[in-house]
Parts: C-alpha cells; sequence; structure tokens
C-alpha cells in the first residue's frame, strides 16, 4: 500500500509516533511518503519505501500570516498523484484534517478518489479545538474523515464532549518498539550524572505550562530531603527559567541536570530510577511509556489518558494534580525499598510491552484496508 503520513515535524508526541509509525509500515513492505514543512526528526532511518516531501510556504507581502493549509494542500494532491498513494493519514487535526478535506475534493475532480485517516493526539481537541474560531472547521474535518482514531479513551471521551463528532472514533493507542529500549547496564553512563551512586529521576516534555514542570521539581526536593538523588530535565520550552528560578529557591540546583532538546531519550531513562509526570492535562502519555519500556517505574498524576497507561501500584503510582506531597511518599517508597523497586521495574516492562508496535501496527493496516476498500 502506498500511504501518505502528514505530521508536524518537531518533538512533540504526534511527531514522534507518526514517524515511527511510517517507519514501521515501510519495514512491513508499505511504501511511506512524509509530507511537512522539514524533515520529522525522528527521521532518519530512510530505505526504499521511505521518501519526504517537504511542504514549502513562500512568505508572499500580501500575507501577514504564511497560508501553509494551502500550501499543504497543493503538496498533499502532487505527491497523491504524482507517486499514486492509496491512503492519507494525518496526525494532528489542525490544519492537517481540513487540508486533507480539501485535497480529497480536488483529487476526485481530478478522477482519483484517496481516503484520509485523522488520527486525534491531544491538544488539537482539548486545547487548540476548543478555540471558537477553529471549531467549526475541525468538528467538520473530523466528521468528513474517512475514519478517525484517538490515541486514549480519554481523548475520544473529550472529543464527543467538545464537538458534535457523527463519525466514529476507534481508540488506537500509542505505541513504542520494545527492542529500542534495554535494561540499564553499564553502557548507560549513570555514573556521569550519579558520581556517588544517587538515584536518578527524570522528565522529559517541551516544558509547556501544561507539564507543571515545578511540581516535578518539587518532588525532587521532597525526595531528596530523605534520599541522595539527582534529577535530570530533558527538552526546553517557556517555562524553563521558571524551572530554574524555582530549583534556585529550593536549594536544588546543584543537583538538577539541565539537558535541553535531545534525541538520546532512550540513553535518559536508561539511567533512570524513576520518572516523573506531574501533567495537569495528557491526552496518553508517550514519554512515561518509554520510560516504562525502559525499566522505569512511572510517579504521575492521574488525569486525561495516563491511568491507561501508568497501571496504579504496578507500573508506578498515581496521584491527585498538584499534590506533590503524595508524588513524593510514593517515589519514597519504591527508592527506601529495593525489592520492590525491582518488582516495580519489572512491573513496568510488562505494562509496556501490551503498546509494542508488533500488537499496534496491525490496527493501523486494518483501519487503511477498511477505508480504502469502502
Amino acid at each position: 500500500m502506498k500511504i501518505g503520513i502528514v505530521c508536524y515535524p518537531t518533538f512533540g508526541g504526534s511527531g514522534v509516533v507518526a514517524t515511527e509509525l511510517g517507519m514501521a509500515l515501510a519495514a512491513e513492505g508499505h511504501q511511506v511518503h512524509f509530507i511537512s514543512y522539514s524533515q520529522p526528526f525522528r527521521l532518519d532511518n530512510f530505505s526504499g519505501n521511505l521518501f519526504y516531501h517537504e511542504v514549502p510556504v513562500t512568505n508572499y507581502p500580501l500575507f501577514e500570516f504564511l497560508p501553509y493549509e494551502i500550501s499543504l494542500t497543493s503538496k498533499l494532491v502532487d505527491v497523491s498523484l504524482h507517486h499514486d498513494l492509496d491512503i492519507l493519514h494525518v496526525h494532528y487535526a489542525i490544519p492537517h484534517a481540513s487540508a486533507a478535506y480539501l485535497a480529497k475534493q480536488i483529487l476526485a475532480s481530478r478522477g482519483k478518489k484517496i481516503p484520509f485517516i485523522t488520527t486525534l493526539h491531544g491538544t488539537d481537541i482539548t486545547l487548540v479545538g476548543r478555540d471558537p474560531s477553529y471549531k467549526p472547521v475541525i468538528e467538520f474535518a473530523i466528521n468528513e474523515s474517512d475514519c478517525v482514531t484517538a490515541v486514549s479513551d480519554s481523548l475520544r471521551q473529550d472529543t464527543l464532549n467538545y464537538f458534535n463528532v457523527s463519525r466514529n472514533i476507534e481508540v488506537i493507542p500509542n505505541f513504542i518498539d520494545l527492542q529500542n529500549y534495554a535494561r540499564p547496564s553499564d553502557k548507560c553512563f549513570k555514573e556521569v550524572y550519579s558520581p556517588n551512586g544517587e538515584f536518578v529521576l527524570s522528565h522529559i516534555s517541551n516544558f509547556r505550562p501544561v507539564k507543571r514542570i515545578s511540581d516535578v521539581v518539587r518532588v525532587f526536593e521532597l525526595v531528596r530531603r530523605e534520599v541522595p538523588a539527582k534529577l535530570i530535565l530533558a527538552g526546553d520550552g517557556p517555562e524553563r527559567s521558571n524551572v530554574e528560578n524555582l530549583a534556585r529557591e529550593l536549594g536544588v540546583i546543584g543537583d538538577v541536570i539541565f539537558l535541553g532538546k535531545t534525541k538520546a531519550i532512550e540513553r535518559v531513562l536508561c539511567m533512570s530510577d524513576l520518572y516523573l509526570m506531574t501533567s495537569e492535562s495528557e491526552s496518553f502519555g508517550l514519554s512515561a511509556l518509554e520510560a516504562m519500556a525502559s525499566y522505569v517505574p512511572v510517579i504521575s498524576t492521574n488525569t486525561g489518558g495516563i491511568p491507561e497507561v501508568n497501571s496504579n501500584n504496578f507500573s508506578g503510582f498515581l496521584s491527585n494534580v498538584g499534590d506533590v506531597n503524595d508524588m513524593a511518599t510514593n517515589a519514597l517508597k519504591l527508592l527506601k525499598d529495593k525489592p520492590l523497586l525491582e518488582k516495580f521495574r519489572k512491573q513496568a516492562r510488562e505494562q509496556a510491552s501490551q503498546f509494542d508496535i508488533g500488537k499496534i501496527l496491525p490496527l493501523y493496516e486494518e483501519v487503511y484496508t477498511r477505508a480504502t476498500q469502502s
């Protein structure tokens, strides 16, 4: 099958999942064409079945804002025609779903029928999509999609609550390739960041307010009062300066390592003892799943789709949003009990195995087949 995948090329979860999905599909023999304004950062495994098409956006003096949606639509038409695509799969509704709908109509006028799948990832529904200026278009594009999927049941319910959706929404969760995440070993170089054998807690995100990274630091400060520990923060974003200032105020800045944006996620998790996710809202929690695949128990909030990923008292613990004392208590429960920590490590990996790409990929292939045959 010839598949066009549209995604944002940045560090966000939707782009990561779309890229990993495309590479897995290519490995299965499908021909996959990525279409975006720049090469997805995870797309570093090219083969005879993988292609990338850049969406050109010209800055004409007439436009105050660049008309990306129009450029994307034109590129979708061009790639679909010249590479005879069978289906389009757009990740993140805004503006990809509406662009796919328009491209589908243009292609139909030229005698080519092509269905499109829309996968909802989170803030395209729970944040941006709720903006009154976007809602009518997104609602229309979702209903006009040939198939719609959401990465969690929580997101599916949010979509049904926020929009008047007549189209069935199937839940196909995010995934990881379990083989890419190894059990901690000497190759992790943990001693670089933990020279005296301190416990390593970690957090990976885009440092937006919704991630509540200040809570991560507050949890860490409470943990460090009782056990030697280091905190690794990977990522960057608008909250970084506030987080740095808080770490200074709490007197833990010397034990907090800011790595910035990094592709070496597996190496960060490989050296971690616990993963902290304190989000106010999370449609799935992909970084938590990646941690669990690396044998790292997760201390998280219980919001959104996180409970569908992190099993309470099995792969980690769940707490209410903002309850840093409970999160710290749960973290110390594991760090102070080595056999219990080892048990939770194994259980975290077991929980993650439910989301291995080998189990999820066939679900997408079945959706593609159904859409192209309808």
